[in-house]
Order: C-alpha cells, then structure tokens, then sequence
C-alpha cells in the first residue's frame, strides 16, 4: 500500500490525501518529523486557508510531512497507524476531529504529540500556534 495519492491524482493546490496513515507516519518519523494531518471540508474557507497559508508552502520547503482526510470521504480506503482499515470519514469521527480545519501531531505508531489545533479561531496568530505545537511535537519524538 502507498503512502500517499501520486501527484497528477491530486490538485496541485492540496495536501497530499495518504492510503496508509502508517505507512505516512513512519516515512515522516524516518525524517525525524512528526506526521501532520489535516482534516479539511470541499469548499472550507478556514481550511483553504490553513493549507495555502501554512501547511502547503512547509511541506513543498521540506518542513513537514503532511496530508489531509476529508472529513465526508466515505469511499476511499484507508489503513490506519495499526493496520485497520476504515475511510477517511470513519477515522476523522473515531478521533472526534469535529471541527474543520483540525490539524493533529502524530508520531509514527499514531501516538497524538501535541495539543490539537481546531479551526482558525485568531488567523493573525495561526502560524506562531502551528510552530509551537510542531515543536512540541518534535521535542516527543526526539524523547
């Protein structure tokens, strides 16, 4: 199973979507980084937000290793962190992620390594909480 949707199945203005959270998480630990996972809403201003603003121009500098869930993708199969397989819906509920965008810290067994970030509460200040919990995050998998 791949880790993640080859680049011409995706739009190039999204996050990669993962087959494997496992599979993601472990290739992001290997790099010594902590996997970021977004859960995002078609047509979500707040996520359009966080992804073009933040997350997508990290990832493309080779900060982060991140993807997204879409919280209403019911179709498309998913392995998680412990080989279990359920959609993207299925594991965005199972974490109780109930808002969009939702950002979470995982190490490469699916431990969560930092306080979740959940919507855009104060935009001006959304980089300097996503730099603190990426800290936190990487401070764990470093322990």
């Amino acid at each position: 199973m791949t880790s993640v949707a080859p680049a011409a199945a995706r739009p190039s203005l999204a996050l990669p979507t993962p087959t494997s959270l496992r599979a993601a998480a472990q290739m992001a630990a290997s790099k010594g980084e902590p996997l970021v996972v977004m859960t995002t809403l078609p047509g979500c201003p707040f996520c359009d937000l966080v992804r073009q603003h933040h997350l997508l121009p990290m990832l493309k500098a080779g900060e982060i290793v991140a993807v997204q869930l879409d919280t209403r993708d019911r179709r498309t199969l998913l392995q998680g962190f412990k080989g279990e397989t359920s959609s993207p819906a299925e594991q965005v509920a199972a974490w109780k992620a109930k808002f969009a965008p939702t950002v979470l810290f995982f190490g490469s067994r699916g431990e969560e390594l930092a306080e979740r970030l959940q919507g855009v509460a104060v935009p001006d200040f959304y980089g300097e909480y996503l730099d603190a919990r990426l800290t936190e995050a990487r401070s764990k998998l470093r322990r």
